[in-house]
Protein backbone atom coordinates (compact mmCIF):
# COMPACT_ATOMS: atom_id res chain seq x y z
CA UNK A 1 0.00 0.00 0.00
CA UNK A 2 2.84 2.26 0.77
CA UNK A 3 4.86 1.08 -2.06
CA UNK A 4 1.83 2.02 -4.22
CA UNK A 5 0.88 5.61 -2.70
CA UNK A 6 4.71 6.76 -3.56
CA UNK A 7 4.56 5.36 -7.08
CA UNK A 8 1.29 6.66 -7.22
CA UNK A 9 2.41 10.28 -6.11
CA UNK A 10 5.77 10.11 -8.16
CA UNK A 11 3.23 9.68 -11.52
CA UNK A 12 1.24 12.50 -10.53
CA UNK A 13 4.07 14.43 -10.11
CA UNK A 14 5.42 13.33 -13.61
CA UNK A 15 2.39 13.69 -15.76
CA UNK A 16 1.15 17.27 -13.83
CA UNK A 17 -1.69 18.69 -15.43
CA UNK A 18 -0.71 17.29 -19.06
CA UNK A 19 -3.24 14.90 -20.45
CA UNK A 20 -0.01 12.07 -20.91
CA UNK A 21 3.51 12.61 -20.79
CA UNK A 22 5.50 10.79 -23.58
CA UNK A 23 8.86 9.10 -23.67
CA UNK A 24 10.92 8.48 -26.85
CA UNK A 25 13.50 6.32 -28.30
CA UNK A 26 14.60 6.03 -31.72
CA UNK A 27 11.58 4.12 -32.95
CA UNK A 28 9.82 4.14 -30.05
CA UNK A 29 7.81 6.10 -28.32
CA UNK A 30 4.64 5.67 -25.19
CA UNK A 31 2.84 7.88 -22.94
CA UNK A 32 3.46 7.02 -19.24
CA UNK A 33 -0.39 7.59 -18.32
CA UNK A 34 -1.11 5.56 -21.37
CA UNK A 35 1.07 2.37 -20.53
CA UNK A 36 1.31 2.92 -16.75
CA UNK A 37 -1.80 4.26 -15.24
CA UNK A 38 -4.68 3.33 -17.65
CA UNK A 39 -2.38 0.44 -18.30
CA UNK A 40 -0.64 -1.75 -15.88
CA UNK A 41 -1.91 -0.31 -13.07
CA UNK A 42 -5.45 0.01 -14.43
CA UNK A 43 -5.52 -3.36 -15.66
CA UNK A 44 -3.48 -5.04 -12.70
CA UNK A 45 -5.98 -3.21 -9.93
CA UNK A 46 -8.96 -4.18 -12.17
CA UNK A 47 -8.54 -8.07 -12.61
CA UNK A 48 -7.54 -8.32 -8.92
CA UNK A 49 -11.08 -6.68 -7.70
CA UNK A 50 -12.53 -8.68 -10.38
CA UNK A 51 -10.70 -11.81 -8.56
CA UNK A 52 -11.99 -10.76 -5.22
CA UNK A 53 -15.77 -10.69 -6.25
CA UNK A 54 -15.74 -13.68 -8.24
CA UNK A 55 -14.96 -15.49 -4.80
CA UNK A 56 -18.28 -13.61 -2.84
CA UNK A 57 -20.97 -15.91 -4.61
CA UNK A 58 -19.82 -19.53 -3.81
CA UNK A 59 -18.18 -18.58 -0.95
CA UNK A 60 -21.32 -17.02 1.16
CA UNK A 61 -23.58 -19.48 -0.41
CA UNK A 62 -21.36 -22.48 0.43
CA UNK A 63 -20.28 -21.48 3.97
CA UNK A 64 -23.87 -20.02 5.42
CA UNK A 65 -25.41 -23.85 4.01
CA UNK A 66 -22.97 -25.29 5.72
CA UNK A 67 -23.21 -23.39 9.22
CA UNK A 68 -26.78 -23.17 8.84
CA UNK A 69 -27.16 -26.71 7.82
CA UNK A 70 -24.85 -27.72 11.11
CA UNK A 71 -27.25 -25.95 13.60
CA UNK A 72 -28.57 -29.02 15.89
CA UNK A 73 -31.59 -26.45 17.07
CA UNK A 74 -33.12 -24.17 14.13
CA UNK A 75 -33.87 -21.87 16.93
CA UNK A 76 -30.41 -21.09 17.49
CA UNK A 77 -30.67 -19.58 13.95
CA UNK A 78 -33.08 -17.03 15.08
CA UNK A 79 -31.35 -15.75 18.09
CA UNK A 80 -28.02 -15.29 15.79
CA UNK A 81 -30.05 -13.73 13.52
CA UNK A 82 -31.95 -11.22 15.74
CA UNK A 83 -28.92 -10.45 17.66
CA UNK A 84 -27.15 -9.70 14.43
CA UNK A 85 -29.80 -7.34 13.13
CA UNK A 86 -30.48 -5.46 16.36
CA UNK A 87 -26.34 -4.40 16.86
CA UNK A 88 -26.06 -3.99 13.14
CA UNK A 89 -28.92 -1.21 13.51
CA UNK A 90 -27.72 -0.14 17.02
CA UNK A 91 -24.02 1.01 15.70
CA UNK A 92 -25.64 3.03 12.73
CA UNK A 93 -27.59 4.74 14.87
CA UNK A 94 -25.03 5.30 16.90
CA UNK A 95 -22.99 6.19 13.92
CA UNK A 96 -25.00 9.05 12.51
CA UNK A 97 -26.17 10.54 15.91
CA UNK A 98 -21.97 11.35 16.79
CA UNK A 99 -21.73 12.28 13.07
CA UNK A 100 -24.82 15.38 13.85
CA UNK A 101 -23.33 15.61 17.00
CA UNK A 102 -19.51 16.45 16.27
CA UNK A 103 -20.89 18.17 13.14
CA UNK A 104 -22.97 20.94 15.03
CA UNK A 105 -20.63 21.25 17.08
CA UNK A 106 -17.81 21.83 14.80
CA UNK A 107 -19.81 23.73 11.85
CA UNK A 108 -17.57 22.50 8.88
CA UNK A 109 -19.86 24.46 6.60
CA UNK A 110 -20.25 27.83 8.58
CA UNK A 111 -18.78 30.42 6.61
CA UNK A 112 -18.69 28.50 3.14
CA UNK A 113 -19.63 29.94 0.26
CA UNK A 114 -19.28 27.80 -2.54
CA UNK A 115 -21.29 27.78 -5.76
CA UNK A 116 -22.79 24.53 -7.45
CA UNK A 117 -21.20 24.44 -10.76
CA UNK A 118 -22.62 20.65 -11.52
CA UNK A 119 -26.27 19.36 -11.10
CA UNK A 120 -26.21 15.83 -8.86
CA UNK A 121 -28.72 13.28 -9.98
CA UNK A 122 -28.82 9.98 -7.96
CA UNK A 123 -31.28 6.39 -8.40
CA UNK A 124 -34.25 6.62 -7.56
CA UNK A 125 -34.43 4.46 -3.95
CA UNK A 126 -37.02 2.00 -4.05
CA UNK A 127 -39.77 1.82 -1.59
CA UNK A 128 -39.92 -0.18 2.23
CA UNK A 129 -41.93 -2.39 0.95
CA UNK A 130 -40.01 -3.21 -2.51
CA UNK A 131 -37.09 -3.57 -0.64
CA UNK A 132 -38.50 -6.59 1.74
CA UNK A 133 -40.16 -7.68 -1.41
CA UNK A 134 -36.93 -7.81 -3.32
CA UNK A 135 -35.35 -9.82 -0.34
CA UNK A 136 -36.98 -12.76 -1.30
CA UNK A 137 -35.43 -14.41 -4.67
CA UNK A 138 -37.84 -15.72 -7.36
CA UNK A 139 -35.08 -17.24 -8.98
CA UNK A 140 -31.83 -18.33 -6.77
CA UNK A 141 -29.82 -19.00 -9.85
CA UNK A 142 -30.81 -15.28 -11.47
CA UNK A 143 -29.72 -13.97 -7.76
CA UNK A 144 -26.27 -15.41 -7.81
CA UNK A 145 -25.62 -14.22 -11.26
CA UNK A 146 -26.46 -10.93 -10.45
CA UNK A 147 -24.85 -11.19 -7.00
CA UNK A 148 -27.71 -9.74 -4.84
CA UNK A 149 -26.69 -10.36 -1.61
CA UNK A 150 -29.56 -10.64 0.73
CA UNK A 151 -31.17 -13.25 -1.90
CA UNK A 152 -28.33 -14.95 -1.35
CA UNK A 153 -28.04 -15.15 2.13
CA UNK A 154 -32.09 -15.80 2.49
CA UNK A 155 -32.08 -18.62 -0.51
CA UNK A 156 -29.16 -19.92 1.63
CA UNK A 157 -30.15 -20.20 5.32
CA UNK A 158 -33.48 -21.93 3.54
CA UNK A 159 -31.78 -24.41 1.96
CA UNK A 160 -29.36 -25.52 5.43
CA UNK A 161 -32.32 -25.64 7.18
CA UNK A 162 -33.95 -28.31 4.64
CA UNK A 163 -30.80 -30.03 4.47
CA UNK A 164 -30.54 -30.03 8.72
CA UNK A 165 -34.10 -31.15 8.52
CA UNK A 166 -33.97 -34.03 6.11
CA UNK A 167 -31.87 -36.75 7.81
CA UNK A 168 -29.52 -39.16 6.22
CA UNK A 169 -30.19 -37.57 2.78
CA UNK A 170 -29.61 -33.95 4.37
CA UNK A 171 -26.51 -35.46 6.26
CA UNK A 172 -25.03 -36.76 2.33
CA UNK A 173 -25.62 -33.67 0.77
CA UNK A 174 -23.85 -31.57 3.82
CA UNK A 175 -20.51 -33.67 3.67
CA UNK A 176 -20.73 -32.30 0.13
CA UNK A 177 -20.87 -28.81 1.03
CA UNK A 178 -18.48 -29.48 3.81
CA UNK A 179 -15.96 -30.86 1.48
CA UNK A 180 -16.93 -27.60 -1.18
CA UNK A 181 -16.15 -25.59 1.47
CA UNK A 182 -12.90 -26.47 1.85
CA UNK A 183 -12.39 -26.10 -2.04
CA UNK A 184 -13.65 -22.86 -1.73
CA UNK A 185 -11.51 -21.59 1.32
CA UNK A 186 -8.45 -23.21 -0.49
CA UNK A 187 -9.45 -20.69 -3.53
CA UNK A 188 -9.81 -18.06 -1.24
CA UNK A 189 -6.19 -18.36 0.05
CA UNK A 190 -4.69 -18.23 -3.39
CA UNK A 191 -6.42 -14.91 -4.32
CA UNK A 192 -5.50 -13.45 -0.95
CA UNK A 193 -1.97 -14.33 -1.73
CA UNK A 194 -1.96 -12.02 -4.68
CA UNK A 195 -3.53 -9.19 -2.66
CA UNK A 196 0.04 -7.53 -1.67
CA UNK A 197 0.01 -6.88 -5.98
CA UNK A 198 -3.40 -6.12 -6.56
CA UNK A 199 -3.68 -3.41 -3.81
CA UNK A 200 -0.44 -1.82 -4.92
CA UNK A 201 -1.94 -1.47 -8.44
CA UNK A 202 -5.16 -0.06 -6.33
CA UNK A 203 -3.15 2.49 -4.53
CA UNK A 204 -1.12 3.50 -7.58
CA UNK A 205 -3.74 3.71 -10.00
CA UNK A 206 -5.46 6.11 -7.10
CA UNK A 207 -2.80 8.46 -6.08
CA UNK A 208 -2.54 9.33 -10.20
CA UNK A 209 -5.60 10.42 -10.27
CA UNK A 210 -6.56 11.76 -6.99
CA UNK A 211 -7.04 15.93 -6.99
CA UNK A 212 -5.47 16.96 -3.72
CA UNK A 213 -6.38 20.39 -4.73
CA UNK A 214 -9.99 19.42 -3.60
CA UNK A 215 -8.93 18.48 -0.31
CA UNK A 216 -7.53 21.51 -0.09
CA UNK A 217 -10.49 23.32 -0.14
CA UNK A 218 -13.17 21.11 1.61
CA UNK A 219 -10.56 20.44 4.74
CA UNK A 220 -12.96 21.04 7.30
CA UNK A 221 -15.63 18.63 5.76
CA UNK A 222 -12.80 15.95 5.20
CA UNK A 223 -11.07 16.26 8.73
CA UNK A 224 -14.44 15.77 10.59
CA UNK A 225 -15.57 13.62 8.34
CA UNK A 226 -12.56 11.31 8.96
CA UNK A 227 -12.11 12.10 12.75
CA UNK A 228 -15.93 10.95 13.28
CA UNK A 229 -14.77 7.67 11.08
CA UNK A 230 -11.81 6.50 13.52
CA UNK A 231 -13.78 7.65 16.78
CA UNK A 232 -16.87 5.53 16.21
CA UNK A 233 -13.88 2.65 14.61
CA UNK A 234 -11.84 2.77 17.60
CA UNK A 235 -13.90 3.97 20.77
CA UNK A 236 -17.32 2.96 20.16
CA UNK A 237 -16.27 -0.47 18.66
CA UNK A 238 -13.45 -0.62 21.25
CA UNK A 239 -15.94 -0.38 24.43
CA UNK A 240 -18.31 -2.44 22.55
CA UNK A 241 -15.54 -5.59 22.39
CA UNK A 242 -14.92 -4.53 26.42
CA UNK A 243 -18.11 -4.48 27.50
CA UNK A 244 -20.28 -6.01 25.98
CA UNK A 245 -17.89 -9.18 24.87
CA UNK A 246 -15.44 -8.48 27.66
CA UNK A 247 -12.30 -8.94 24.85
CA UNK A 248 -9.49 -6.95 24.74
CA UNK A 249 -9.84 -4.34 22.00
CA UNK A 250 -6.12 -4.12 21.65
CA UNK A 251 -6.45 -7.50 20.47
CA UNK A 252 -9.43 -7.08 18.05
CA UNK A 253 -7.92 -3.99 16.34
CA UNK A 254 -4.76 -5.94 16.11
CA UNK A 255 -6.05 -8.60 14.52
CA UNK A 256 -8.33 -6.48 11.91
CA UNK A 257 -5.70 -4.74 10.47
CA UNK A 258 -4.98 -6.63 7.60
CA UNK A 259 -8.05 -6.70 6.60
CA UNK A 260 -9.21 -2.87 7.58
CA UNK A 261 -5.99 -1.91 4.64
CA UNK A 262 -7.17 -4.68 2.83
CA UNK A 263 -10.80 -3.35 2.75
CA UNK A 264 -9.25 0.40 2.72
CA UNK A 265 -8.03 -0.50 -0.84
CA UNK A 266 -10.63 -1.95 -2.46
CA UNK A 267 -13.40 0.31 -1.11
CA UNK A 268 -15.87 -2.65 -1.41
CA UNK A 269 -17.47 -4.40 1.50
CA UNK A 270 -18.51 -6.97 -0.80
CA UNK A 271 -15.09 -7.26 -2.28
CA UNK A 272 -13.82 -7.80 1.58
CA UNK A 273 -16.11 -10.73 2.62
CA UNK A 274 -13.58 -13.33 1.58
CA UNK A 275 -11.05 -11.73 4.03
CA UNK A 276 -13.12 -10.66 6.84
CA UNK A 277 -14.23 -14.00 7.01
CA UNK A 278 -10.70 -15.55 7.35
CA UNK A 279 -9.73 -13.25 9.98
CA UNK A 280 -13.03 -13.41 11.84
CA UNK A 281 -12.80 -17.16 11.75
CA UNK A 282 -9.05 -18.11 12.03
CA UNK A 283 -7.36 -15.12 13.96
CA UNK A 284 -10.85 -14.01 15.90
CA UNK A 285 -11.82 -17.68 16.85
CA UNK A 286 -15.11 -17.30 15.40
CA UNK A 287 -17.10 -20.46 14.88
CA UNK A 288 -17.94 -20.65 10.96
CA UNK A 289 -21.42 -21.22 11.81
CA UNK A 290 -21.94 -17.72 13.21
CA UNK A 291 -19.45 -15.74 10.78
CA UNK A 292 -21.31 -17.38 7.55
CA UNK A 293 -24.24 -15.23 8.91
CA UNK A 294 -23.00 -12.41 10.29
CA UNK A 295 -20.24 -11.06 7.76
CA UNK A 296 -22.04 -11.32 4.61
CA UNK A 297 -25.40 -9.85 6.36
CA UNK A 298 -22.97 -7.11 7.71
CA UNK A 299 -21.26 -6.57 4.58
CA UNK A 300 -24.98 -5.60 2.82
CA UNK A 301 -26.66 -3.97 5.67
CA UNK A 302 -24.13 -2.77 8.07
CA UNK A 303 -23.26 1.15 6.74
CA UNK A 304 -21.68 2.69 9.75
CA UNK A 305 -19.31 4.44 8.12
CA UNK A 306 -21.69 5.89 5.28
CA UNK A 307 -24.04 6.88 8.04
CA UNK A 308 -21.18 8.96 9.31
CA UNK A 309 -20.69 10.22 6.02
CA UNK A 310 -24.82 11.03 5.83
CA UNK A 311 -25.07 12.93 8.75
CA UNK A 312 -21.79 15.43 8.82
CA UNK A 313 -22.81 16.00 5.01
CA UNK A 314 -26.48 16.97 5.77
CA UNK A 315 -25.27 19.48 8.36
CA UNK A 316 -22.81 21.03 6.39
CA UNK A 317 -25.15 21.49 3.46
CA UNK A 318 -27.49 22.77 5.58
CA UNK A 319 -24.59 25.28 6.43
CA UNK A 320 -23.14 26.28 3.53
CA UNK A 321 -26.69 26.82 2.46
CA UNK A 322 -27.87 28.83 5.30
CA UNK A 323 -30.41 26.53 6.18
CA UNK A 324 -31.07 26.06 9.92
CA UNK A 325 -32.04 22.37 10.98
CA UNK A 326 -34.11 21.97 13.80
CA UNK A 327 -34.45 19.25 16.99
CA UNK A 328 -36.63 17.23 14.43
CA UNK A 329 -34.85 17.85 12.05
CA UNK A 330 -31.81 16.03 13.50
CA UNK A 331 -34.12 12.95 14.32
CA UNK A 332 -35.27 12.84 11.18
CA UNK A 333 -32.12 12.26 9.98
CA UNK A 334 -30.96 9.77 12.29
CA UNK A 335 -34.24 7.70 11.94
CA UNK A 336 -34.17 7.84 8.09
CA UNK A 337 -30.06 7.45 7.83
CA UNK A 338 -30.47 4.34 10.03
CA UNK A 339 -33.80 3.11 8.23
CA UNK A 340 -32.00 3.68 4.81
CA UNK A 341 -28.95 1.90 5.91
CA UNK A 342 -30.78 -1.68 5.28
CA UNK A 343 -33.45 -0.38 2.73
CA UNK A 344 -31.44 0.75 -0.33
CA UNK A 345 -28.92 -1.84 0.08
CA UNK A 346 -28.84 -3.37 -3.41
CA UNK A 347 -28.83 0.28 -5.04
CA UNK A 348 -25.87 1.25 -6.99
CA UNK A 349 -24.04 4.40 -5.65
CA UNK A 350 -25.47 2.95 -2.17
CA UNK A 351 -24.06 5.96 -0.04
CA UNK A 352 -25.04 8.79 -2.30
CA UNK A 353 -28.60 7.45 -3.03
CA UNK A 354 -28.80 7.31 0.59
CA UNK A 355 -27.69 10.80 1.30
CA UNK A 356 -30.10 11.88 -1.37
CA UNK A 357 -32.93 10.14 0.37
CA UNK A 358 -32.01 12.02 3.87
CA UNK A 359 -31.95 15.44 2.41
CA UNK A 360 -35.43 15.02 1.44
CA UNK A 361 -36.79 14.14 4.10
CA UNK A 362 -35.20 17.32 5.86
CA UNK A 363 -35.46 19.73 2.66
CA UNK A 364 -32.06 20.42 1.82
CA UNK A 365 -31.16 20.36 -1.84
CA UNK A 366 -29.79 17.19 -3.07
CA UNK A 367 -27.98 19.25 -5.58
CA UNK A 368 -25.58 20.01 -2.46
CA UNK A 369 -24.57 16.21 -3.06
CA UNK A 370 -22.20 17.91 -6.01
CA UNK A 371 -20.00 19.90 -3.11
CA UNK A 372 -18.39 16.98 -1.93
CA UNK A 373 -18.02 14.70 -4.38
CA UNK A 374 -14.29 15.75 -5.08
CA UNK A 375 -12.93 14.52 -1.89
CA UNK A 376 -14.79 11.52 -1.23
CA UNK A 377 -13.17 8.82 -2.40
CA UNK A 378 -10.86 8.41 0.16
CA UNK A 379 -13.46 9.09 2.34
CA UNK A 380 -15.36 5.94 1.06
CA UNK A 381 -12.28 3.55 1.68
CA UNK A 382 -11.85 5.04 5.13
CA UNK A 383 -15.88 4.12 5.32
CA UNK A 384 -15.13 1.04 3.95
CA UNK A 385 -12.67 -0.18 6.25
CA UNK A 386 -14.64 0.87 9.23
CA UNK A 387 -17.99 -0.88 8.31
CA UNK A 388 -15.77 -4.34 7.87
CA UNK A 389 -14.58 -3.40 11.07
CA UNK A 390 -18.27 -3.50 12.54
CA UNK A 391 -18.83 -6.87 10.88
CA UNK A 392 -15.93 -8.72 12.69
CA UNK A 393 -17.29 -6.84 16.39
CA UNK A 394 -20.73 -7.55 15.58
CA UNK A 395 -19.64 -11.22 14.87
CA UNK A 396 -17.51 -11.40 17.94
CA UNK A 397 -20.23 -10.14 20.34
CA UNK A 398 -22.67 -12.88 19.11
CA UNK A 399 -20.44 -15.42 18.91
CA UNK A 400 -19.72 -15.13 22.21
CA UNK A 401 -23.05 -14.60 23.74
CA UNK A 402 -23.77 -17.94 21.79
CA UNK A 403 -20.56 -19.62 23.57
CA UNK A 404 -19.12 -19.90 19.70
CA UNK A 405 -16.00 -17.96 19.73
CA UNK A 406 -13.17 -19.51 20.85
CA UNK A 407 -11.65 -17.47 23.15
CA UNK A 408 -8.20 -18.79 23.79
CA UNK A 409 -7.46 -18.14 19.29
CA UNK A 410 -8.33 -14.85 20.37
CA UNK A 411 -6.27 -13.97 22.72
CA UNK A 412 -3.56 -15.56 20.49
CA UNK A 413 -1.55 -13.23 18.77
CA UNK A 414 -0.02 -15.78 16.39
CA UNK A 415 -3.70 -17.55 15.29
CA UNK A 416 -4.09 -18.06 12.01
CA UNK A 417 -1.15 -16.65 10.40
CA UNK A 418 -0.58 -19.82 8.65
CA UNK A 419 -3.68 -20.53 7.81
Amino acid sequence: MALGILVGAMFKWIIGNEADYEIGFPGFSFGIKAFFVDGIFHVGGQIFVASLKMLVVPLVLVSLICGTSSLNDISTLGRIGSKSFSLYVLTTALAISFAVFFATLIGPGTGVDMQLSTEFKTAEAPSVAQVFINMFPSNPIDAMAKGEMLQIIIFAVLFGIAIALSGESGKRIRQFFDDMNEVVMKLVNIVMNLSPYGVFFLMAKLFTTLELDDMGNLGKYFALVLFVLLFHGFIVYGLFIKLAGGLSPLMFFRKMKETALFAFSTSSSNASIASNMHTTTHKLGVDNKVASFTIPLGATINMDGTAIMQGVATVFIAQVYNIDLTTSDYVLVVLTATLASIGTAGVPGVGLVMLAMVLQQVGLPVEGIALIIGVDRLLDMTRTAVNITGDAMVSCLVAKSEKCLDVDVFNNPEAGRDS
